[in-house]
């Protein structure tokens, strides 16, 4: 591979950030500045905000609930592009190899979700 090959690459990337720049840059010169007392307040899904942000706890639950989506997600994020290079990986004689190190991915993840599940840590109180 030389440097001719990502040179496209190379031009998406720096397009792209230039296209970024000059769309923040016209938005901040022409957009409206008008601060009244609504736009200021947070948002909090269409309700009037309750408290400070200060005073809300959440609980350590919620936070074990983001993180299991978030190792699931990534789980997805590796067994797709596994699932569409499986024909070619076959086709060259690694099929079993790459299933049994599916397999194992798969087995490691399944035994935390069942531990988490038996923690209860997926239930919501």
């Amino acid at each position: 591979m030389q440097i001719a090959d990502y040179s496209a690459l190379m031009i998406f990337l720096v397009l792209g950030v230039v296209v970024a720049g000059a769309i923040s840059a016209l938005a901040n010169q022409f957009g409206p500045r008008n601060k009244t007392k609504q736009k200021v307040l947070p948002y909090e899904s269409g309700s009037n905000p309750i408290g400070s942000p200060q005073q809300m706890r959440f609980s350590v639950k919620f936070y074990m609930l983001a993180i299991s989506f978030i190792l699931f997600d990534l789980e997805t994020i590796f067994v797709i592009p596994w699932a569409v290079a499986w024909k070619q990986n076959d086709m060259l004689g690694h099929g079993l190899y790459a299933l049994g190190v599916m397999l194992v991915f798969v087995t490691i993840l399944t035994i935390g979700l069942v531990y988490e599940w038996k923690q209860g840590g997926l239930e919501w109180d």
